[in-house]
């Protein structure tokens, strides 16, 4: 027993040691055992010239390296221009494909290594090995652009073979009367491996950095959508419940109106009465809601103008409005063409809410600017326009979401209206919406329907 149990932690040891060494070749293979293009992508700001820069230094290597093969190491200057022009090609070919242009390069100078020495004598003339200096600078190309381009493990792996065969070159295979430059390739292949490898790095970082940040700013519109969103169904929940109660209390005061109403009359109102109390508890429901998304709601008046359970605005309350953005600076007129009749609550609450978020947008944006306020009362419905001057100085950091007219437009949609935004000739800016009345009756206040519209000329 005690000779068995030995043998079989061998075996195992043995077993295991294999498995790691198949698993590891595997990697390699996988790793550099390829032919995918992973081309280098132009500069920034120079564009093609990183490619005009390699291609320049592969035609220095091409030259310099037969030089050197041919006229320095005694190499057929057939076979030398051979030589050179793989490890030129294995530069070029690294813009595209790195993995083999470093196949083809490690070939490149392996095959000139040999050759070189082929042609070796005793007391001859010193040639440096195993690598010539074109070669090597060739080579350095080509680590650099694999680095730029590949997993780090795979430059490390690219790296090491690199050195092994530098070792076993130089190390063990030898050769007479050479200038050695395998230990400053050695150097100088870590240290363009570990620069190509930090650059990538912080390219990718960059990258998802941009990504993260458009990421983050998409997420902040959809979320300020939302909430605007979320606010007109509260705004119009408002006013459909007081409509509903309205509808309640006529159909409870309608029989004492009549002498002697039927009772299929009693009933008929008493129904009346019963669904609309019961659409109204629904919907005080869903408002409570609504509100309890924001419990802070209670304590300060949203928008500033209004307490959250207070009535919703009208174009009646549209000169206070003018009055407040005054006090707050800003020079602002108003005029108003056609006749001016009452018109449906959500036309009007959407109206006020265009001009109070158009006001706000120039204080914000136009410092020193002046507002103009004109509504147009039309037979088929109501145009606002809101423009401004141009602004007399930069406008502060905003620190808000930056998206105003993400509102108007989900107000306008709701409606089945228009909305246009743009800059002037002059240098200012204008809002200009048109409210149709025909599309706001009490069945579109009561079931809104909205639409997405693109969230351009975001203010």
């Amino acid at each position: 027993m005690s000779r068995v149990g030995p043998v079989s932690r061998r075996g195992e040891r043995r077993t295991t040691l294999l498995g790691r060494a198949e698993r590891v070749l595997a990697v390699l293979h996988d790793d550099l055992w390829t032919w995918r293009a992973d081309p280098l992508p132009p500069s920034v700001w120079l564009r093609w010239f990183p490619h005009g820069v390699v291609c320049l230094a592969a035609v220095g290597v091409l030259l310099g390296d037969a030089a050197q093969l041919g006229d320095n190491g005694g190499v057929d200057p057939g076979f030398a221009f051979v030589i050179s022009l793989a490890q030129a090609g294995a530069v070029v070919v690294a813009l595209w494909r790195p993995v083999a242009a470093w196949w083809l390069s490690m070939a490149g100078m392996l095959v000139g290594a040999f050759a070189v020495r082929a042609e070796m004598v005793p007391g001859g003339e010193r040639f440096t090995w195993p690598w010539t200096a074109a070669g090597l600078i060739g080579h350095l190309f080509v680590m650099l652009l694999l680095a730029l381009r590949v997993r780090t493990r795979v430059s490390v792996e690219a790296l090491s073979l690199t050195l092994l065969a530098t070792y076993v070159v130089q190390g063990l295979v030898g050769a007479t009367d050479y200038l050695a430059t395998g230990q400053l390739a050695v150097i100088l292949f870590a240290v363009v491996v570990m620069l190509g490898t930090a650059l990538r790095g912080r390219r990718e970082a960059r990258r998802e950095l941009e990504q993260q940040t458009s990421l983050t700013a998409e997420e902040r519109a959809r979320r300020t959508l939302l909430e605007e969103r979320s606010r007109i169904a509260r705004e119009l929940h408002d006013v459909v419940a007081h409509h509903m109660s309205v509808i309640s209390i006529q159909a409870q005061v309608a029989p004492h109106l009549v002498q002697n109403p039927p009772d299929e009359l009693k009933d008929n109102l008493a129904g009346i009465r019963q669904n609309a109390l019961e659409a109204l508890t629904e919907l005080r429901r869903v408002l409570g809601v609504l509100r309890s998304e924001h419990p802070d709601a209670l304590e300060r008046p949203e928008g500033g103008d209004t307490a959250p359970h207070a009535p919703q605005p009208t174009l009646d309350r549209l000169d206070a409005l003018v009055e407040n953005t005054r006090a707050a600076g800003l020079t602002v007129t108003t005029g108003t063409s056609g006749t001016r009749r009452p018109l449906p609550p959500g036309v009007e609450l959407s109206a006020y809410r265009i001009v109070q978020e158009a006001l706000s947008n120039v204080l914000r944006h136009a410092p020193g600017a002046s507002a103009r306020v004109h509504l147009t009362y039309l037979p088929i419905g109501l145009r606002v326009e809101v423009s401004n001057t141009r602004p007399q100085r930069a406008p502060a950091p905003s620190h808000g979401a930056g998206h105003g007219l993400l509102g108007m437009r989900e107000r306008v949609a709701m409606l089945d209206g228009s909305l246009t935004a743009h800059p002037l000739p002059d240098g200012g800016y204008q809002v200009a919406a048109f409210l149709p009345v025909d599309a706001a009756g009490p069945a579109a206040a009561d079931a809104p329907s909205i639409r997405h519209i693109p969230e351009d000329d975001i203010r």
